[in-house]
Order: C-alpha cells, then structure tokens, then sequence
C-alpha cells in the first residue's frame, strides 16, 4: 500500500536580505472507481514563482522539469530594485511592504486558465522572515478552492517558518496546503527532486482525493496517504479477544484497524498487529483522542504512540467536540509535522460543529467519522463533508451491538443479499462503499471478519442503492 510521507519542516524564520529574485521588466458524494482517465501532468500542475536575483526561479525550473508542470512568473508591475530590496533601510520599499498587513503590490498581467490547474507549486524568497506580499496578491486574485499548494521558498540560513501557513487564511478552506519546503542557494538539483519524489506528485493529485479505488481497496486522503476502504472496528474487544480479531483480520487481508484511547485495547492492537506477521508499514492505525485527553494532547499523544508499540500512528481522530478541542487538533497538527501521525481527523462532528471548528484550524481532516448505517443515514452530512475533500468514515455500519438484528433481517436487505449470492451484512457494508463511505465493523468472529472483507466482487444496482436508501429512519443508536 502506498503510504509515502510528506515533507515536512517548519523551521524559525529570521529577518535575512532576500534571495531569489530575479530584478525584471517582463461532488457528487457517490463513491467513484478509478476507471477513467486522467489528464496530462502538464496541464495540472502550475509552477507559479516570484524571483529577483534567480534563485526562486532556478528552483521553480527544476520542479517544473521534474513534474511536467507548467511555469509562471510572478511578475510585479513595478520591478524591486536592490535599493528597494535593503533590509537594514526602515524606509526602503520591501521594508514598508513586509511591514503593512494591508500592502498588496500590483502584478503585471495574469495568468489565464488558472481553473485548469489542480496543483499549485508556489514559490518565493524570505523577505525579512516572511513571504512577499506580491504573493499575497495573487493568492487573493484567483479561485483556489478545491485545490493543492505546494509553498517552497528560498534563504539563506532560516527556515520557512510561518511564511507558508500565513498565507492559509488567504485562500478558501477547501485548499488542500501541503507544508511548504526550504532550499538555499547551494542546494543541488538532487535534492529538489529527492523531494519531488517525496511527495509522490504524478499518483497524488487533486482529483484524486477521495475517489474510492475498488481495485486497491483504498482511498486517497487529503493528507496524501492512502486508507484502506474497509477495516476492523475494534470497540468492546479487549485483551486476548481483541488481539485475535486485529490478527485474523490482518491474516484475511485486511490492513484498517481502528481504536481509541477509551476502547482500552490500543495495547492489544499493536500485539495483534505484531502477532499477526504482517509488516507494520502496510498496516493503517486509526486512534483517537479522547475529551478528557484534549488539555494535555501531545503527552496523550505519545502515550497512544507508547501502547500501541508504533513510531507513527496512520490517522488519529478528536473523538467527540468538547472543551479545548482546538488545542488538541493543533497539538495533533504539531505531531504531523514532527512524523508522529501522518493524517488527522475528527469523529462525532456533524455540519453545525464542523463549521465552527474548522475556522480555527490550519491542517483540513482528511477523515470524518461519524454514525452510518440504512436506519441512520446522514445525507444531509456526507454530502458537506465529501464536497471538502474530507473522506467520509462510518461506525456502527451494521447498527451497533444490539441493533444488528433489525438490520440484517430487514426484508429488502435480505432480498438483494439472495439476489447477488451474499449475505446481508455484505450487501450493507458495499452500500456503504459505493456512497463513497469508508466501513470499519466489529467482530469477534474470525467467520464474519471474513465476510465482511469479503464486499468486492459484487455491485449493488442503482436502483438496490435506492431501496436501501429509502430505509432512513433517522434511528441513531448511540448518543454522540
């Protein structure tokens, strides 16, 4: 499975002259296959650069060489001198600019199909600690929504800092910022390509997030990192029992487990993954945090990486809306940028609480977790969710312990499952799937653990999707 990890530094910035400028004149909501295809690199990438003394430009060069992509050049109206660029002048131009929120300096032309783009390499040099409010202007003349920036800058000595996530609150929440990456004058053309390379470019884009590929059995997030479609829940199974379930479910091919802190097995998960003899880098680990954790997150954070024996955890999740929630997110943003999780999300968020939580984020959730089964269907919330490029998760997606029965035994789920030769958990978990909604059922049962894997060589009709979806009852069986 691939799961490449993205770069990540965010290193303190300092003031510095500036380099790298060049002086010149010139949803639907439904689940999809990965069928189809794709248009060319080069008419989805943009490399698009500001650059004084050459620097910028010679990286944004590279990357284009590398990716295929196409090049513009930021170009200011009115060209920056040398004595214009004078850090240690209070009155100098830059001085001015880099010091008023406000300064917008004026670009020469634009650049036309800007919608035909889904990836943004986005390039400039330091200025004083931070990046030139000419990029400012652009990011605020165009329509970024829906689509991936790549930030990179040039320096001498200091890191890009905050440079990359200022200039998030420009853009619509919708956009996809991947941590932005530094390089000096001196760095070589390897380098640059080794992180090209690092961020798996061609197999990574923007239309692709969230696209159910039913031939991998997995998913693209947001984050970049692929997710199994279809896993092990593991509520209510603990010690030698939960042990078991993640290693026959491991063993029978499944590669999604998912815990929690208040499951109180995250423990016995890591030993079944150990037990089970499959390597750990093809195992996807769902944990989560919970509300009584929120206040002191990144210890709680490392005791999650502490009991389940693991040096990363795949995704982790806030288990409920609660008190300090904010902090505990940007304490798990902090941890994906240090490698420690490489994808994070929420669970029990519905619209009303999403829209006010994600405001006050910088990293969007690649994965909501929420309640969905026929009875308890969510299709006013899957719709919102997907249309953020956030993958969709459900729990209880046979009912919940207690509440198979009606489900299972329910007359038109029984008549399709006779109809396609599989049981009525099957038919359930695959309605799931081709909603475009991740399944992660529970059991015990080594029989049933392979059952429920067993959902990809059968395809419910449109007009089976309908029935099913006509079972909504609004019934929730849990109270978050």
């Amino acid at each position: 499975m691939d799961k490449k990890v993205m770069s990540i530094l965010a290193l303190a910035a300092i003031p510095l002259l500036s380099i790298g400028c060049q002086d010149t004149t010139k949803s639907e909501a439904s689940a999809k296959t990965s069928a189809g295809t794709n248009t060319p690199a080069e008419e989805r990438i943009l490399v698009a650069y500001f650059s004084c003394t050459g620097t910028t430009e010679q990286i944004a060069e590279w990357i284009a060489g590398q990716t295929g992509a196409n090049l513009y050049h930021i170009t200011p109206e009115i060209p920056y001198t040398a004595a214009d660029r004078n850090y240690r002048d209070s009155s100098s131009r830059a001085t001015v600019e880099q010091n008023t929120p406000s300064a917008r300096p004026s670009i020469s032309g634009s650049k036309e199909g800007m919608e035909n783009y889904d990836i943004l390499f986005l390039g400039y040099p330091i200025w004083w600690g931070q990046c030139p409010k000419i990029i400012y202007t652009f990011l605020e003349s165009y329509d970024f929504s829906g689509k991936t920036i790549i930030p990179f800058c040039t320096s001498h000595s200091s890191g890009i800092g905050s440079s990359d996530t200022n200039l998030h609150s420009l853009c619509a929440s919708s956009v996809r910022w991947i941590p932005g990456q530094r390089f000096s004058a001196t760095t070589p053309k390897e380098t640059v390509k080794e992180w090209i390379n690092s961020l798996n470019i061609h197999k990574n884009t923007a239309q692709d997030i969230g696209v159910f590929n039913f031939d991998t059995k997995t998913v693209l997030l947001n984050s970049g990192h692929t997710m199994p479609i279809v896993g092990l829940g593991t509520y209510s199974l603990l010690d030698d029992v939960c042990v078991n379930s993640v290693s026959e479910s491991l063993k029978a091919g499944g590669r999604l487990i998912d815990t929690a802190y208040m499951y109180h097995n995250e423990e016995s998960v890591g030993q079944g993954i150990r037990v089970s003899g499959v390597p750990r880098e093809e195992v996807f680990i769902t944990t989560k945090l919970y509300m009584n954790q929120y206040d002191h997150a990144g210890e709680a954070i490392e005791q999650a990486l502490q009991k389940l024996g693991v040096e990363y955890i795949d995704l982790m999740l806030l288990h409920h809306p609660g008190a300090h929630d904010v902090d505990a997110y940007k304490a798990m943003e902090k941890a994906v940028k240090d490698g420690k999780i490489h994808s994070i999300g929420l669970s029990n968020y519905y619209v009303e609480e999403l829209e006010a939580f994600l405001p006050k984020i910088t990293i969007m959730p690649a994965v909501v977790q929420n309640e969905i089964h026929p009875f308890y269907q969510e299709n006013d919330v899957i719709p919102y969710i997907q249309g953020k490029g956030i993958v969709m998760e459900g729990w209880y997606p046979l009912g919940g312990r207690g509440h198979t029965a009606p489900l299972l035994q329910n007359e038109i789920i029984s008549a399709i499952a006779q109809a396609h030769g599989k049981s009525s958990a099957q038919v359930i978990l695959r309605w799931n799937l081709q909603k475009g909604v991740v399944v992660i059922p529970g059991s015990s049962n080594p029989a049933h653990i392979r059952e429920n894997l067993d959902i990809f060589d059968f395809e419910l009709t449109d007009e089976e999707m309908a029935k099913i979806n006509g079972l909504d009852r609004n019934e929730k069986h849990d109270w978050y």
